[in-house]
């Protein structure tokens, strides 16, 4: 019985927070000006490689001659932070935003009421997780895919990916991996200053080159390129953007 109460009291809690987001939310869309009517947001999730994604996806944008805005981090951060964010690259004339979305920011509801129109999912690491258990972060992620993003990303190689595969995009949805249909991983190089990837993509072979090393940068390479595929972005400039960024 003791127990049966406290969760009821926590679930009380829950709704009136998010009563309380919502609410806030209105506000700050209002205070200023709903910039998201005039801009594509693209958000990227998953246990680890959201930032490296962000700015690749960043760079090809640039490259296909796009205003962009990016906010890359890996922390959580609160809802008037990122609507000032979107404000902000508004009025710099940004026509396409890129914002990484950690799993708390999400279950803060901080992306409430937010037009998606890319949805994409690096992976899944349990190791990677510190502040919430596996079944916490599967829910938080779904929060976002619940919002009904025009476009959905996936990782086919992901160990969990049969969990996220009922993601699905209202236009389109589109994975990638060495077991993706869409963005297929062929082959890579790594060097001790960069790596190489032969990508088939929608059964066209591309060649992708960066000056990041290791492993890990050949599945952030392809979940870049399956989300500029969608965007409808051409190989060269693909190509060119990835290749521009750098690792500070």
């Amino acid at each position: 019985m003791e127990k049966r109460e406290t969760s009821r009291g926590e679930n009380k809690q829950g709704g009136m927070k998010a009563k309380a987001q919502k609410m806030k939310a209105g506000l700050l869309k209002a205070y200023y000006g709903n910039p998201t009517k005039d801009m594509k947001v693209v958000a990227i999730t998953g246990a680890t490689g959201k930032t490296t994604v962000a700015h690749y996806v960043h760079e090809i944008l640039k490259a296909a001659g796009e205003q962009v805005a990016v906010l890359a981090s890996d922390q959580p951060f609160r809802m008037g932070v990122l609507h000032k964010f979107l404000s902000d690259a508004w009025k710099a004339g940004a026509n396409v935003v890129i914002v990484t979305v950690p799993a708390g920011v999400l279950r803060d509801n901080v992306f409430y009421g937010l037009p998606i129109n890319v949805a994409a999912m690096t992976n899944f690491v349990t190791a990677s997780l510190n502040d919430m258990t596996p079944e916490e972060f599967i829910a938080n992620e779904k929060t976002l895919f619940d919002m009904k993003p025009e476009i959905v990303i996936l990782n086919h190689d992901d160990a969990n990916y049969e969990k996220f595969s009922e993601f699905k995009g209202t236009k389109q949805t589109l994975d990638f991996g060495q077991t993706g249909k869409d963005v297929r991983i062929l082959s890579s190089k790594l060097y001790p200053k960069g790596t190489e990837v032969t990508l088939s993509v929608q059964s066209e072979i591309m060649n992708v080159a960066t000056f990041v090393t290791g492993e890990t940068a050949v599945s952030y390479m392809a979940c870049a390129t399956a989300i500029a595929k969608a965007l409808n972005v051409s190989e060269k400039n693909i190509i060119d953007g990835i290749a521009n960024y750098e690792v500070e």
